[in-house]
């Protein structure tokens, strides 16, 4: 059985807000496995538990590039908060989108492959990089990047450096602005409910049927009446719809005027959204979290064993 830590609690807290000791027991059902408790509390909480799930840990940048109807969006990564405003590293994240814009590379290898040259470094970009881990003294990385050069136009906008966002569109640049804010604060996953990853619609609906399930145990328990499959089949499928129109940019009440959807905003300015791409800073990376008490102690355990 894996040691639950105390930084391990306050992880999994931090994600989900629920209770900390709600948070020590399903870490403690899970093994120790993050995504695991964090599930579990889902079922247990219901939705609460994944209100902060889009908290990360990583550092980094997201930038991004427009020339005419080519742009690029890019998550640059590093070890620690301070390298993220450093003048170097914020050069080095820029001429990289650029190069991207630029060239069309196939994957982050290509990318690296090519020419550029930077405070001294050089000639390739990945030799840039290099050059600048030994002069910042901190390990740093191109992560992901989107290209889109398929004729649509398009629009942009960053929120600090940790979001990033790039609308693909025809119609009005004022309504395609406004969707890239909107799809920064509200993190829709697809564009419309049909186009939500099956794993996902999958996970949810896993979760709805064990939530149900715990109701019905919790009803039994209290000598309660439990509700039949069909009703049970059918609260199932509504939580999933659901899920779907929460997930889905189409189907999210606009940011703007709560009164209507993106879709009912975006036909009344005539404006089309082909595709958008979101990058949120470390959004999928677990970052180690060390226990300094722990630490402290085996290193004392070990001093005395050799004394």
């Amino acid at each position: 059985m894996a040691a639950i830590t105390a930084s391990m609690v306050a992880e999994l807290r931090g994600k989900t807000d629920a209770p900390m000791m709600e948070c020590k027991k399903a870490l403690t059902e899970a093994g120790g496995d993050m995504a695991k408790a964090e599930e579990l509390l889902r079922v247990k909480l219901g939705s609460k538990a994944g209100k902060a799930a889009s908290r990360v840990t990583a550092e980094g940048v997201v930038v991004s590039a427009v020339n005419g109807t080519a742009g690029a969006l890019l998550e640059v990564n590093c070890e620690t908060d301070f390298v993220t405003k450093n003048d170097s590293f914020l050069a080095l994240a820029q001429g990289a989108v650029d190069l991207i814009v630029q060239h069309n590379p196939a994957d982050i290898e290509a990318l690296g492959a090519l020419a550029y040259s930077q405070d001294g470094f050089g000639p390739t970009l990945e030799d840039v990089r290099k050059g600048l881990i030994g002069k910042i003294g901190e390990n740093m990385s191109f992560r992901r990047f989107k290209r889109y050069a398929d004729g649509g136009k398009l629009a942009g906008y960053l929120h600090g450096t940790r979001i990033g966002v790039l609308v693909e569109y025809e119609g009005s640049e004022t309504a395609a602005k406004d969707v890239a804010m909107h799809v920064a604060a509200m993190k829709p996953v697809a564009l419309t409910s049909a186009d939500v990853p099956a794993e996902l619609v999958q996970k949810e609906r896993s979760v709805a049927a064990a939530k149900a399930e715990e109701d019905k145990r919790i009803a039994e328990a209290a000598g309660k009446p439990v509700q039949s499959d069909e009703i049970v089949a059918k609260r199932i499928e509504g939580g999933v719809q659901k899920y779907l129109k929460e997930v889905s940019l189409y189907n999210q009440s606009f940011v703007k005027n709560d009164k209507q959807t993106v879709e009912q905003m975006l036909k009344a300015a005539d404006t089309q959204v082909k595709s958008f791409t979101l990058y949120v800073v470390g959004e999928g990376i677990e970052k180690k979290v060390d226990d300094f008490a722990a630490e402290v102690a085996a290193q004392v355990a070990a001093a005395k064993g050799a004394a």
